[in-house]
């Protein structure tokens, strides 16, 4: 018999660290098999709140952010599309070259969940922008996306041009960081048991495992 794990994956669009995290979860997941039966939530953290709506240079960025030098920033750029690789998943340093703001994304996300297909969504928009270097600040991308993993494009459009989910948002927002979480990814099993960062795909299935055999 499965062991449901309730499992709160709190993260950015624009956080790559995310992205080497859900690929690594989801590969111990399928190690773990039918032992365990995962419930993803996707609940929103913006790493740049402030972030005006024409976006940043990324080196500008993190040079300004983080202290980092240009040979610091390429050797982690390296790094992250290496470990994307072995997962399956591609970063293209050379389209991923701006930084935006991602709150709508977060309301769609919201929305998407409401209507079954959150982590199709969330999929697409990390896709988007690491592989295909999209801007998940504009409207239009974000529906179109929407669109492409089976949601309806222009329910999408309407739920952006509204300002729907916002206040639902930002209150998630404020009860993640309650919480003392302050990077991301934070992933969290069961409401209680916290794995932090992108971890690899053997350190997440030794917790799935004991958190499944504990609960």
């Amino acid at each position: 018999m499965s062991t449901v794990l309730k499992i709160d994956f709190v993260s950015d669009i624009s956080c790559p660290w995310c992205v080497i995290g859900l690929k690594s979860l989801e590969q111990a997941l399928l190690r773990v098999g039918d032992t365990v039966k995962a419930e993803i939530h996707f609940q929103p953290f913006e790493l740049n709140p402030n972030m005006g709506p024409e976006g940043q240079d990324i080196g500008e960025h993190i040079a300004e952010k983080y202290g980092s030098t240009v040979e610091q920033m390429a050797q982690s750029r390296e790094a992250l599309r290496a470990r994307g690789a072995e997962l399956g998943f591609t970063f293209d340093m050379g389209q991923h070259n701006r930084i935006y703001n991602t709150f709508d994304a977060h309301r769609l996300l919201h929305w998407a969940e409401l209507e079954g297909r959150q982590g199709e969504l969330k999929h697409a928009l990390f896709e988007a922008y690491f592989t295909l270097g999209g801007n998940p600040a504009s409207h239009e991308l974000l529906a179109r996306v929407a669109g492409e993993v089976g949601l309806d494009s222009a329910a999408a459009a309407q739920v952006l041009a509204s300002g729907a989910y916002a206040e639902e948002v930002r209150a998630t927002e404020h009860f993640y960081r309650r919480q003392g979480i302050s990077s991301v990814p934070a992933i969290i099993i069961n409401e209680r048991h916290l794995i932090s960062g992108g971890q690899s795909v053997d350190v997440f299935e030794e917790a799935l495992r004991g958190i499944a055999a504990g609960d």
